[in-house]
Order: C-alpha cells, then structure tokens, then sequence
C-alpha cells in the first residue's frame, strides 16, 4: 500500500473508531436519561449505509470520514407531539443534559486509557535515550556520547520519544533544564542545558538538533565492501566496542575517531564483540573520498537501526501505567496548547487532517503498538477539544448549562444564536489554520 492510500485508510480507520466511541457516549448517556435517538451518524453527507434499529433510531454510515453526530428529539429542532415531550432532549433537567453532552468527551477519555493499556500489553518497542554525537550548547554542557539521559527537567524519561517530549517543552520555555545522565562509567551526574542563552537558535520541531544532541546509532558492522581494509578482518554483525583502546559508543563516533588516529602504514587495534566474546583486530585504516574531500576509512556501513527499549507490562501492571500515561500525555497537550494561547509555542504545532492521515500511516507501518498510541493520543486530543468553550463543541453547550445553572433558566434564543455564528467562525478560522500548516509541512 503506498503511502496516500494508506494515509487516507489508516485517517478513516482512526476518525471511525474515535468518532463512533464519541458519540456512542452521547448515545448511551441519552438512553439512559430517556431520551430518544433520531439518527446516530459516523461520517457526513449521504449515507453509505443505513439501518432502523429496533429502538427506532436510524444507524448511518456517511461517506465523508470527518466526523458524526447524534441527533436528539429536540422541541427546538422539530414539533414533538404532547404525549412525546418526555423523550425530547431540551425537556430533561440541566444535570441530565450536562451529562449528555459530556459523555462524547468522557466516551474520549475513557478508549484513551483503554489503548494505552493494550499498547503496554502489547509492548511499544522504542530506543533507548542513548547518546551519540554531541555538539552546540550540548557540548558545552558537558554531554559526551556514551550518556544515558535518565530525567530531563525532573521528568523520567525511558525511552528517546519520551526524551523528545520532554525536550520539546524545554525548547518552547527557554529555561535552564537540567537533566540527568547516566555516565557510561554508571555514575549519574546533573548537566545543565542553558536554554536560556541570548541569541541561541531554537527550533521546537527539532529539539534534539537545537541543542547538539543525536541518538547513539549501535556500532554493529551491517556491510564491509570487498576489497576494503575492514576485509577478512571484519564480519557482518561485529559490534565495534573500541579503536586504539578509545570507546567507541555509537557508529557516528567511528568516522572521527579514525579521522584522529590513523596515520599512514599504523595499524590500529579494533575491538569487536563478535557471538558473545571480544577479540581484538588489527587494521590499516585507507585513504579514500567521501564529498570531495579525502578521509580515512574502514570499508564496512552500519547495520539498520534496531529498537532496543521496550515498554511492556503485564495486563494489571498496565492499568496504573496507562493511567499516568493518560494524566503525562493530558499534561503535555493542555501545556501545548495554553503555549500557542500565550505565544510561547508557534501555531505551527496544529495539525489538521493531512498531517493526521500521514501520521496515521507512519505509526501503522512502525507496528501495533504505535499505531494504538498514536490512537490514544488523537482520541484524548479530541477530548480535551471538545471540552473547550466554542459554541459548536460539546464544551459550548457546557458553558450554556453552567450559566443557566447560574441565572435559573436557559440562555436566550438570540444568545444561542450569537454563539453559533462565533463558534463557527472560530472553528472555520481554526480548520483554515490547520489546512495551512498542513500545506506547509506538505512542501516541506
């Protein structure tokens, strides 16, 4: 499947089944309140597919994936005759249509903390928080390959994408952010990122480069070119450990490392860690041409990048570690957010449904457990959204019931309709926004 048509299934299968559980929770939350259902829609536009219930209400598959709605037996939608007024949705108290309303939202939450869940289950491999080169301020912190970051900012990181997430924060507050390594002599140390530096640029979507920092890329022998120094002497597998008694961390360190130490007719002892035993080789590093320039090298390219961290719990472990992955990953997106408010962080970050479909492909091809993750996080996206005080989302209608709860009785009907005019307005303005950077990112 190339990739546009597996970006537009992979949005389809997501926004359908983050739509559906949404107004499932609209749905569920009226029935039991006593109201009925007219139609329950995933998707807009002309059905595709459609049937009565035997509860009488009509279920609807539309053909435009971007969405759903529950319609309600409502008085100020349709005439309801007397003897139906119970079932209408505006007849029911403030509290029952608070709860409906809010359900959708919760409905959000809730598949939220049960993906995460599966996707512990299941195990989400990633790549340990491993550094490579380093350069920039990073250097001149301190940070040398080899270290481990444990905690940035006093937030444990386990893995490089939480590293990236917790990095990217730093970035955008342009504080001094200490972080915690792990030393590769096993001591833990506290080096000092000062973000804060007048006139350092910073760019939030690549955090890791701003500052000077890059993944360890494992020094395993993945190819040696016949004819080549590395020939005979080398195998496919061979996981370098060290050049000259230096080590060596990461297969970005090999280039500069013979850069340093070779010389014409010296041999340099390689330490290699080859079926569970060290041994050592001796190679003369050649002379050869890499953009334009002549440099030292050994004749052999690095293996594929293999995950080597995995997270992973046993189904009870996994519901307490889903629950405070929901409350982090809540943290992180209400934070962003308030950010682009205050303009602290570009509105570059808002994404629309491009970039969500690429995404949604990327994370299916990089496996289950990503593909659940990415779902966790567009599903609590959608919760957090839907609670904010526009008119058209569920958090308007909110905003209306705690203000009739305030003043006694319902908000006026010219009221009602100012909002919708700004609620949409603002959505429109938000879903332009979104296209725009996702046109952007496009070209990019």
């Amino acid at each position: 499947m190339n990739e546009f048509f597996g970006s537009v299934w992979w949005l389809i299968v997501s926004l359908g089944l983050l739509v559906t559980f949404h107004e499932f929770g609209h749905y569920w939350v009226a029935r039991r309140c006593g109201v009925r259902v007219l139609r329950f829609s995933v998707g807009f536009g002309k059905p595709l597919w459609k049937r009565i219930g035997k509860d009488g209400t009509e279920y609807v598959v539309a053909w435009i994936p971007l969405g759903g709605y529950v319609k309600m037996l409502d008085e100020r939608e349709v005439d309801v005759a007397p003897h139906e007024r119970h079932e209408s949705f505006n007849a029911k108290t403030v509290w029952q249509r608070i709860a409906i309303v809010a359900a959708g939202p919760l409905a959000n939450l809730i598949l939220c903390i049960g993906l995460l869940w599966l996707m512990f289950v299941v195990g989400k491999p990633d790549f340990q928080p491993v550094l490579g080169t380093t350069s920039g301020v990073a250097a001149e912190a301190g940070f040398v390959p080899g270290d481990r970051l444990v905690d940035v900012d006093g937030r444990p990181v386990r893995t490089w994408t939480e590293a990236g997430i917790a990095l990217t924060k730093a970035v955008i507050d342009r504080d001094p952010t200490p972080v915690r390594v792990l030393r590769a002599d096993g001591q833990e140390v506290v080096r000092v990122l000062p973000l804060d530096r007048p006139g350092l640029a910073l760019a939030e979507e690549q955090p890791f480069a701003s500052v000077g920092l890059s993944p360890a890329w494992p020094a395993v022998v993945g190819l040696v070119e016949a004819g080549s120094a590395a020939d005979g002497r080398l195998r496919v597998g061979d996981r370098i450990v060290s050049i000259a008694g230096r080590p060596v961390h990461g297969f970005d360190r090999i280039g500069p490392l013979l850069q340093e130490l070779a010389a014409p007719g010296r041999e340099l002892a390689v330490e290699v860690e080859r079926d569970g035993r060290r041994l050592a080789v001796a190679i003369e590093p050649r002379q050869g041409e890499r953009d334009g320039r002549s440099v030292w090298q050994l004749g052999i390219a690095s293996a594929p990048l293999r995950q080597d961290a995995m997270l992973r719990y046993n189904p009870l472990q996994a519901l307490p570690a889903a629950l405070a992955e929901t409350r982090q990953m809540t943290a992180d997106v209400t934070g962003m957010l308030w950010r682009m408010v205050t303009g602290e962080a570009s509105l570059k970050n808002i994404s629309g449904p491009i970039t969500i479909a690429r995404v949604a492909n990327g994370s299916a091809e990089l496996g289950p457990a990503w593909f659940l993750n990415f779902l966790a996080v567009l599903s609590l996206s959608l919760f957090i959204m839907n609670l904010l005080p526009i008119p058209v989302l569920d958090g308007g209608h909110l905003l209306y019931y705690l203000i009739e709860l305030v003043k006694g009785s319902p908000v006026g009907e010219r009221g009602l309709v100012a909002g919708q005019y700004i609620g949409l307005v603002m959505l429109a303005g938000l879903m332009g926004l979104a296209f725009y950077n996702d046109i952007l990112r496009l070209g990019s």
